[in-house]
């Protein structure tokens, strides 16, 4: 064979083989935290953003329920019941009366969410890797931990924009004898009003009651998970896999239902604290004043309305979220240590 017979062959391979694909550098976002975690974070915005936008009326009807004492002008709307309080906000401003404060309420729900769901998989994550790379079975305490660990971090950032969501669901439209600047023309200058009249203390009121609300969370993700489980074990598939649209509501609905009956009065407490047309000296004065008043009732004031709306909320926020995010396949690529054939 002949020298620039050989050449031409080699020239033909080189013409042939494919061309090299260009390597895409990723973000160092994308780096320090991996595809599937921002997955995760992208799949609880939506999820928070959604249910908002759905459900906020009965949201704002629950603060307003929760914050009333007996003694405010609006008591009376709030005291002839849900319908009635429906009715009588549609009468004096139709639909965006009903939409007050959804704004920072979709800023703090997307927020939240997002947050939310990504540190609490990302501490699931590190719980459950051994030392030696092995993954380990998480139980309801860990669960809880890696849920108590999520909402205390979420809080930090996100406790101003639910200050101003609380106060902006409480601008009546018969506003009586309120100082200008606690009256809000929308969510910016809510923000500037309050960090500009009661700085940055104002904007972190309720931040205690909020640290007490992590166990509501808690609760919640614990019992979430231990259904999901038992449902997959029943079929026998792996912890994380994925599962019908039906259990994944029924399971939120339940894990909801069970957090809120028994963690709902921090809420109570939180509300009246951020509250700009009262004036509390601390948790205990609101307690103390909440109990003297109205006894354990009180503390448990637009638990209905509160219960009807972040029920579906909660429902849809989980759906939204375990549609969107990552699951491994049935068959679980990671194989717990206690299960593993030697």
């Amino acid at each position: 064979m002949s020298r620039s017979s050989s050449l031409s062959d080699a020239d033909a391979k080189i013409a042939s083989a494919p061309a090299p694909v260009p390597v895409v550098p990723r973000s160092k976002f994308a780096e320090v935290l991996g595809q599937e975690q921002i997955s995760h974070l992208v799949a609880g915005i939506s999820g928070g953003v959604v249910s908002t936008v759905v459900l906020h009326p009965l949201d704002l009807i629950k603060v307003r329920f929760a914050v009333n004492d007996g003694t405010s002008p609006h008591s009376a709307v709030v005291d002839r019941g849900l319908k009635y309080a429906f009715t009588h906000t549609w009468k004096e401003g139709g639909i965006r009366a009903l939409y007050q404060g959804v704004t920072p309420s979709i800023l703090g729900s997307g927020t939240s969410w997002g947050i939310y769901f990504l540190i609490y998989n990302m501490t699931k994550d590190w719980m459950s890797t051994k030392a030696d790379g092995t993954a380990q079975e998480l139980g309801p305490g860990q669960h809880m931990l890696a849920a108590a660990n999520a909402g205390i971090l979420t809080l930090i950032p996100t406790n101003p924009i639910w200050v101003v969501k609380t106060r902006m669901c409480l601008q009546y439209n018969k506003a009586l004898d309120i100082p200008p600047e606690k009256q809000y023309k929308g969510m910016i200058d809510c923000f500037r009003k309050v960090y500009v009249h009661e700085g940055i203390k104002g904007l972190y009121k309720g931040f205690v009651p909020g640290m007490f609300g992590v166990s509501h969370g808690a609760v919640q993700f614990m019992v979430y998970e231990q259904l999901k489980r038992f449902a997959n074990r029943q079929k026998k598939a792996g912890d994380e896999a994925k599962l019908g649209t039906f259990e994944y509501l029924s399971y939120a609905a339940i894990s909801k239902l069970v957090a809120a009956t028994t963690t709902y009065p921090y809420q109570v407490v939180r509300a009246r604290i951020q509250d700009q047309h009262k004036h509390y000296n601390g948790i205990f004065d609101v307690i103390k004043r909440t109990w003297r008043r109205e006894k354990l009732l009180g503390f448990y004031k637009g638990l209905m309305p509160y219960l009807l709306a972040v029920t579906p909320n909660v429902c849809l926020v989980f759906l939204t979220y375990e549609k969107l995010a990552p699951h491994p396949p049935a068959v679980p690529e990671r194989v717990y240590a206690k299960d593993r054939e030697y």
